[in-house]
C-alpha cells in the first residue's frame, strides 16, 4: 500500500503529499531564495551567513527527505512534522537551521573536510576518465557505422548502374571499355 493510499494522507488522489510539496515549495525554497537574494543585494555578511546556513541544512533535509518518504510516509502527522521542521529552521526565534549548522554540521564537516575533498577530487577525476573512455568508444561506434552506411550505400549505387545499364550488348561493351563512363571510372 502506498503513502498516497493510505487512510489520512491524501486517499488515492496523494493530495496531502501534493499539498506538503507546495507547501514545502513556497515557504522552503522561494522565500528562502528571495531573503538569499536580498542579502547578497544588500551585501550584509551577518545576513548572507543565516541564509547559507539555511540552504545548506535545508540541502541535507532534502536529501534525508528522499529517503525518509519511502519509509515514514505512514508515520502519522509525518508530512505536519515535515512542515513543522522547516518553519523551525526559518524561524527568527528559534533559529533552527543556524543551531543544527552550528552544533552538529560545520563540527562535522570541518573534522572531515580533508576526507570529503579527497573523495570529491578523485570522483572528478574518474568520472573525466570514464567520460573520455566512453567517449572514444562512442566515437568508434560512430565511425564504424559511418564506414558501413558508406559501403551499403557503393553497394547499392554498384547494383543500381548495372541495373540500369543499356541491354544492347554492342553498346554496353563499348561502355564498359570506355574510360570516359563516369560510374565505372568513380566506383570502380
Amino acid at each position: 500500500m502506498s503513502c498516497g493510499s493510505l487512510p489520512g494522507h491524501g486517499g488515492s488522489s496523494g493530495a496531502v503529499p501534493r499539498s506538503v510539496a507546495w507547501i514545502l515549495l513556497i515557504f522552503g525554497t522561494l522565500y528562502p531564495a528571495y531573503y538569499s537574494y536580498k542579502a547578497v543585494k544588500s551585501k550584509d555578511i551577518k545576513e548572507y551567513v543565516k541564509w547559507m546556513m539555511y540552504w545548506i541544512i535545508f540541502a541535507l533535509f532534502t536529501t534525508a527527505e528522499t529517503f525518509t518518504d519511502i519509509f515514514l510516509c505512514w508515520f502519522p502527522f509525518y508530512y505536519e512534522l515535515k512542515i513543522a521542521f522547516v518553519a523551525w529552521l526559518l524561524s527568527p526565534y528559534t533559529k533552527g537551521s543556524s543551531l543544527l549548522y552550528r552544533k552538529f554540521v560545520h563540527p562535522t564537516l570541518s573534522s572531515k573536510e580533508k576526507e570529503i575533498d579527497d573523495c570529491l577530487i578523485q570522483a572528478k577525476d574518474r568520472s573525466y576518465d570514464a567520460l573520455v573512455h566512453f567517449g572514444k568508444r562512442g566515437l568508434n561506434v560512430a565511425a564504424t557505422a559511418a564506414v558501413m552506411a558508406a559501403s551499403k550505400v557503393k553497394l547499392q549505387l554498384r547494383a543500381h548502374i548495372n541495373i540500369s545499364a543499356p541491354t544492347d550488348t554492342s553498346s554496353a561493351s563499348t561502355a564498359s571499355s570506355s574510360p570516359s563512363v563516369e560510374g565505372e571510372r568513380w566506383w570502380g
